[in-house]
């Protein structure tokens, strides 16, 4: 693809291991309504090349040119309201394509680098009070990055979960008010060593991965190799991997038109409140999230109607961290939700050996 060759960014088939994380960014690229996901796991696993990988592999979207939301030139609901009184007004607009767009949020960051703020030079220089977009702005219709997530001021957070749960951002500043859509796909990654989220705030992402460190040898061998290939000559690894880049891509778009069509036996969803009731996860949105995770998954795998294996591959990325902490549990919190999913849906916890393999699937 040429445009990994501009930007050569490493691509995202030849990332090694780590099928949990790529998992669960994909299907939230295919559903952005599933709700994002926090990436949790020691330093140097490949959370940030994987993230910008995604951002690569993904095609170009259609823009309103020169509009700085990203706005869709047919859609409403990704169009800010200058584009929309534009075509009210019966002007046209030019079309443009893009990207799509991968922010990163630094730690440092203010609200008003966040949201957006008043144009100071603009006021001074012209005496008009214009508005000057923000992060969220920039994200609209693609990814937006914060790394050590567990770290940024919390007030920043609830904003961040407030607009991917809306898809609007709302900003009020000397009397300028501007609504814009804030349509992104949230990721945030941490070290638990750093320090966790609050429970209310890990709750609002859709889905959670844990990362650990390769341990096998060979396995830890094959991802010097690449990236020392990658690094000496970029192009030639590109074109190894260009193949593979092409039909993933075409496997996500391909899902994106097929999971409207998607349908889950009512049996299906029954068992899946069940599961979340027995591990008493508070609230809906774990229900909700695995629903739309398993849709999604199905729609990549080329099917329209889910199955039990969808739901068991994401049962534990969309519940383990929305469970109340056990100062006395031993066990995983992942393992927890294997064994109720095993308990509800009629298999034998023999084979949970056999569960764990599919979930790495």
């Amino acid at each position: 693809m040429s445009q990994a060759f501009q930007s050569r960014v490493f691509p995202f088939t030849a990332i090694v291991g780590q099928a949990e994380m790529k998992l669960a960014l994909l299907l939230n690229v295919i559903d952005p309504r599933i709700g994002g996901v926090m990436i949790m796991g020691d330093r140097g696993t490949g959370k940030s090349t994987t993230i910008r990988a995604l951002a690569d592999l993904l095609p170009e979207i259609p823009v309103v040119a020169g509009d700085p939301y990203n706005s869709s030139p047919n859609d409403p609901d990704l169009q800010s309201s200058e584009v929309r009184e534009r075509l009210q007004r019966g002007e046209s607009i030019s079309e443009g394509r893009c990207q799509v767009p991968m922010v990163d949020l630094p730690l440092g960051a203010t609200e008003d680098r966040l949201c957006g703020t008043i144009d100071i030079e603009k006021a001074l220089s012209e005496g008009v009070r214009a508005f000057e977009p923000g992060l969220l702005a920039k994200a609209n219709r693609g990814l937006l990055y914060v790394d050590e997530v567990n770290l940024l001021d919390d007030h920043l957070v609830d904003v961040l979960l407030d607009s991917a749960a809306s898809g609007w951002n709302t900003v009020e500043r000397e009397g300028v008010s501007v609504r814009h859509p804030a349509r992104f796909v949230l990721i945030g990654s941490g070290n638990p060593e750093e320090g966790e989220l609050r429970p209310q705030l890990l709750d609002r992402f859709g889905m959670s991965v844990e990362v650990r460190t390769v341990r096998d040898p060979e396995q830890r061998v094959q991802v010097v190799d690449q990236r020392g290939q990658f690094d000496t000559d970029p192009v030639s690894f590109l074109t190894q991997f260009q193949g593979q880049q092409q039909s993933l891509q075409e496997k996500v778009v391909a899902a994106q038109e097929r999971l409207g069509s998607v349908e889950m036996d009512p049996d299906l969803r029954l068992k899946i409140s069940e599961v979340c009731g027995q591990l008493e996860v508070d609230g809906l949105r774990g229900d909700i999230v695995t629903n739309r995770a398993a849709r999604a998954l199905a729609a990549f795998e080329g099917r329209t109607e889910v199955n039990d294996d969808d739901v068991a591959r994401v049962m534990a990325c969309c519940l383990r961290h929305r469970l109340r902490k056990d100062p006395l549990e031993q066990v995983d919190s992942g393992d927890r939700v294997v064994k109720v999913f095993c308990q509800v849906f009629g298999l034998n916890p023999d084979d949970r050996d056999a569960f764990q393999l599919a979930l790495a699937s």
